[in-house]
């Protein structure tokens, strides 16, 4: 159950109103939640919907939580509204997207249990050793820095280019704050040369893939991207840990380009219009 803490108008007692800016729009995520996003900037994605869906869905019981890279809050606080009894902490390197999410966190009256902490997440003191995670979550960027046209927009360049870490780094870090028994979720393209890394970089880690979801974005294409559940290889037991259970895709659009059921039943289980 939501306390009362937890709404618009408790923030706005709690502090000074909050104002969308002219460069700025808010926007609804989770329930009653709302998200502040620079209008010129990156924008919340469904790839953000479904790590935070995704994650929530595989740890329901998770009382402790840890977004990795977490830009403006938007897996963050989706996760929130979901788990209204854990205590989050999130960590992002570049300044513009922390004053965002410390706005929004203010205006869903968050600050009680959501922790916003800037900076790299792999340099030392950003996170103590002795912390760990029941959840950890996290939305890597895709593209090495000299891949692909780039956004001139730096906070739209980061969210796609690896210029703080490549997905190996997300799970070398989630691999050392996961709580015993402890679950990360993430999302990663799955061509076969992306999904080699995210293979790759679990292992090296010692995380197990013990699951994973392909996405097709449109009804009988290819899937460009996967979720991926994984656990530490010492929590598990030995028989389990040289298998993945690949789940049947999950289809966002239709052949004719409607939303589709499956994906408007994701959109109401965080809480958003389907």
């Amino acid at each position: 159950m939501r306390t009362d803490s937890e709404t618009p108008l408790a923030a706005a007692k709690a502090d000074a109103p909050l104002q969308v800016e002219p460069c700025e729009t808010l926007d609804a995520i989770s329930g009653h939640f709302r998200l502040f996003q620079l209008r010129e900037g990156h924008r919340f994605s469904t790839d953000d919907i479904l790590t935070a869906w995704y994650g929530t869905s595989w740890c329901p019981t998770a009382r402790t939580a840890l977004d990795l890279g977490s830009g403006i809050g938007t897996v963050g606080m989706i996760s929130a509204w979901r788990l209204p009894g854990a205590r989050w902490v999130t960590v992002e390197a570049q300044s513009d997207s922390v004053a965002l999410a410390r706005k929004s966190a203010q205006y869903n009256g968050l600050t009680a249990r959501y922790e916003i902490r800037e900076g790299d997440f792999r340099e030392a003191g950003v996170l103590r050793p002795e912390e760990k995670f029941d959840l950890i979550t996290g939305s890597p960027p895709y593209f090495a820095p000299d891949a692909g046209v780039k956004s001139e927009h730096p906070q739209r360049l980061a969210c796609r280019f690896e210029l703080r870490g490549t997905v190996a780094d997300y799970c070398e870090v989630a691999a050392r704050h996961l709580a015993s028994g402890g679950f990360f979720a993430c999302v990663f393209p799955v061509e076969p040369a992306q999904l080699a890394r995210v293979i790759a970089g679990a292992k090296s880690a010692g995380l197990v893939i013990v699951r994973k979801r392909p996405i097709l974005f449109r009804e009988e294409e290819p899937p460009l991207i996967g979720l991926f559940g994984m656990m530490r290889t010492e929590d598990l037991p030995e028989w389990f840990r040289n298998q993945t259970w690949e789940e049947p895709p999950l289809t966002i659009r239709t052949r004719e380009g409607k939303i589709h059921p499956e994906y408007s039943a994701v959109k109401l289980a965080i809480g958003f219009p389907p």
